[in-house]
């Protein structure tokens, strides 16, 4: 059973700023209903809302030079915190938990977007299969600029096509297929053992690295491709709008 998450909360929210110079992305507000109103609330209560929906009950959270409020915010409810101390990427954050994992699976979520489902069918296919690890895929119109899937397709799962993921690529200039992978997974933690043995001369350790030498050992990671669903992100400015939007609108 799938129980554990570790939420990445790091980064350096550039693309936010100057609002992330004084608070992390976590804490930036969406629109939600309580009780017949609306209400705003950060979005790592909506994070830890649809975790706990599927049955994930224990949360670690790895935070950055910013990460003292959020800490705050959380203080009471028994969140486990790891430090990245400099930004080195999200498969370097995702490393410092390996502790937390303490040898069973667990998902692993950024805090820039929440997603309006796809939690639960994800932790069934993973329960139900014992893969490697699951990603969620959703059709972008500019896979450039993100973590992108080489797919076999594997017919139905819950009402959602299902996949075997054969290859991975991170921000390619030439994309071989425009199925981005979703910033939510499950992982069993040998995944951590790939994130430790990458070599990484310049840049930052992608967590789509570590996905790519659990392919190359033969191991096998499925995926399922979002349809309804959609991916609430509060990353930059323009899509930070589009989330107000929708959440005032549906959520």
């Amino acid at each position: 059973m799938v129980s554990k998450a570790i939420i990445t909360s790091a980064g350096l929210g550039s693309r936010m700023k100057y609002i992330t110079s004084v608070m992390p992305k976590a804490l930036l507000p969406l629109f939600k209903k309580e009780d017949g109103k609306r209400v705003m609330r950060p979005i790592i209560d909506l994070i830890m809302d649809s975790l706990r929906a599927c049955g994930v009950n224990n949360f670690s959270i790895v935070v950055g030079k910013h990460g003292k409020l959020l800490m705050d915010y959380l203080f009471e409810r028994g969140v486990t915190f790891f430090f990245q101390d400099t930004p080195k990427g999200f498969g370097d954050a995702v490393l410092r938990a390996e502790n937390f994992a303490c040898g069973e699976p667990f998902f692993v979520h950024a805090d820039d977007g929440v997603l309006t489902g796809g939690y639960y069918e994800a932790k069934e296919l993973f329960e139900q299969n014992n893969p490697d690890a699951v990603l969620l895929l959703r059709k972008v119109n500019n896979p450039h600029r993100y973590g992108i899937a080489k797919v076999k397709d594997q017919g139905k799962f819950m009402n959602h096509a299902m996949y075997y993921i054969l290859d991975v690529q991170e921000k390619p200039p030439q994309p071989f297929s425009n199925l981005a992978i979703s910033a939510v997974y499950i992982f069993k933690p040998k995944i951590f053992t790939y994130l430790k043995n990458i070599k990484i001369s310049e840049g930052e350790l992608e967590l789509t690295y570590g996905i790519k030498k659990i392919l190359d050992d033969g191991g096998e990671v499925l995926s399922l491709e979002l349809e309804d669903e959609k991916w609430l992100n509060v990353g930059d400015p323009d899509n930070y709008f589009k989330a107000l939007e929708y959440s005032f609108q549906n959520l």
